[in-house]
């Protein structure tokens, strides 16, 4: 993935201890990894940030890192929101070489350069193969509509692509369609390759978030093996696939109601050989005939997955439980007062720095243990007053769907990006547990 531009986007990066950054920098270089557009930076706590190719990236790098080139080094995955471009990338950005090129194109066709026409040029994109996929707010002068469809001919030539897209706003109709234009080319399918996890979809119909890189690679590396998973908000497989490929799921029923990535991640079950351990559900997940059935249940949907988690409790195994991975976006606005789960607004949270987390030590305390000094410098206390609130409305929800109670405990809070000003992205790792029969 390449996002360039004037004002850098946010690039993957391993954290570690200064005394253990040059074995790192010397290992990332002989994989190929070590991305060398941005510097390498200094954390607030004194480790250091190396910034790395995030879809080259896999689980399998960041074990030799802590067990093979540098044993006993703390190796952790983030994001470098502001990250401080290199002096070689300074030196001829993507962004002052289109200026040049497009300005140059724009006069030859006898159009006066002007303020007004450098201000509408992007300053940042993405990049998905041979196709770029520009941002909504930028070529929306009247002039650039006389100078189409070969001004498009001019942008992708200076940024070096064969195929380019504009975005427009996503759809509100529920499946997130993104309003994505062709501007050139005769097709919108690409291809990603996430920590060796291949993803094709067509990009004006389905969504990718590259920010969701972190959370693909910790749900990687979680025990599951002869689990069965309900991923209740699959889309191309963004998370179904790790759980099959790298975490060692035993079956995963994915649910999805977007068509078009349906077909995606039928595809994509093919093309990384795990189709035979995946049921995919179409359809309206409220509306699932699934029940106690699951060991873990994710819940990728966001600004809140709130709609679906009577569904999740439905297909926990009534006999064991399981574990539910609950994503939401968190607000922090000072002073403003929480809505909790279950109110009639949908709940939205908060976060803090990317390669921080939060983890309950307790193991087996009742549901009010498992609240107790989760609070720490890594986290907001939002964070905490929203995965207490979705603790017992979970809680609450099993004992209406089994008509028992059940002990749930906060295990993990997982900061996963900055979704915008104030709103922050994290996943709760919530464990549900039927209590024991007394008598």
């Amino acid at each position: 993935m390449d996002r360039a531009g004037g004002k850098s986007a946010a690039v993957v990066a391993v954290v570690t201890e200064p005394r253990f950054t040059q074995r790192y920098r010397e290992y990332l270089e002989k994989q190929e990894l070590l991305e060398r557009q941005h510097r390498v930076e200094k954390m607030p706590d004194g480790t250091v940030a190396l910034p790395v190719l995030g879809e080259a990236l896999t689980e399998r790098h960041l074990r030799e890192l802590r067990n093979r080139v540098a044993p006993g080094s703390t190796c952790v995955v983030t994001q470098l929101l502001n990250p401080v471009p290199s002096k070689k990338a300074q030196a001829c950005s993507p962004v002052q070489r289109l200026r040049l090129e497009v300005s140059r194109w724009v006069e030859g066709r006898g159009v006066t350069w002007s303020a007004q026409l450098e201000a509408d040029l992007p300053r940042s994109w993405q990049r998905h193969g041979d196709l770029l996929l520009l941002s909504e707010d930028c070529f929306q002068a009247k002039q650039w509509r006389n100078l189409e469809p070969e001004l498009w001919e001019t942008v992708a030539s200076a940024l070096g692509v064969q195929r380019l897209a504009k975005r427009g706003r996503v759809s509100p109709d529920g499946t997130r369609t993104p309003a994505v234009n062709l501007l050139l080319g005769d097709h919108g399918w690409v291809e990603h390759v996430d920590n060796g996890i291949r993803y094709k979809f067509d990009v004006t119909q389905c969504m990718f978030s590259f920010g969701n890189i972190t959370e693909k690679l910790r749900v990687a590396s979680l025990p599951c093996a002869g689990e069965v998973l309900v991923d209740l908000y699959a889309g191309i497989g963004y998370f179904t696939l790790p759980f099959l490929v790298h975490a060692g799921a035993a079956f995963v029923h994915a649910c999805e109601w977007n068509p078009h990535a349906v077909v995606a991640l039928r595809n994509n079950l093919e093309l990384n050989g795990v189709a035979d351990r995946c049921q995919i559900h179409f359809g309206d997940n409220r509306k699932l005939k699934l029940s106690n059935i699951a060991d873990r249940v994710n819940l990728g949907l966001i600004p809140s997955s709130e709609e679906g988690w009577p569904i999740a409790c439905q297909t926990l195994r009534q006999d064991a439980g399981g574990i539910l991975h609950i994503h939401q976006n968190v607000e922090s606005f000072p002073g403003k007062t929480l809505q909790p789960p279950g109110s009639s607004e949908m709940e939205k949270e908060y976060w803090s720095s990317p390669q921080q987390m939060i983890t309950n030590q307790l193991k087996n305390g009742a549901a009010s243990d498992s609240r107790r000094k989760m609070l720490s410098a890594a986290t907001k206390p939002e964070w905490q007053r929203w995965a207490e609130a979705a603790e017992t409305r979970i809680a609450t929800l099993l004992q209406q769907v089994y008509g028992k109670p059940w002990k749930t405990q906060i295990l993990h809070i997982q900061p996963v990006k900055s979704y915008a000003p104030h709103v922050d992205h994290i996943v709760l790792d919530l464990e549900c547990r039927p209590c024991p029969l007394v008598g």
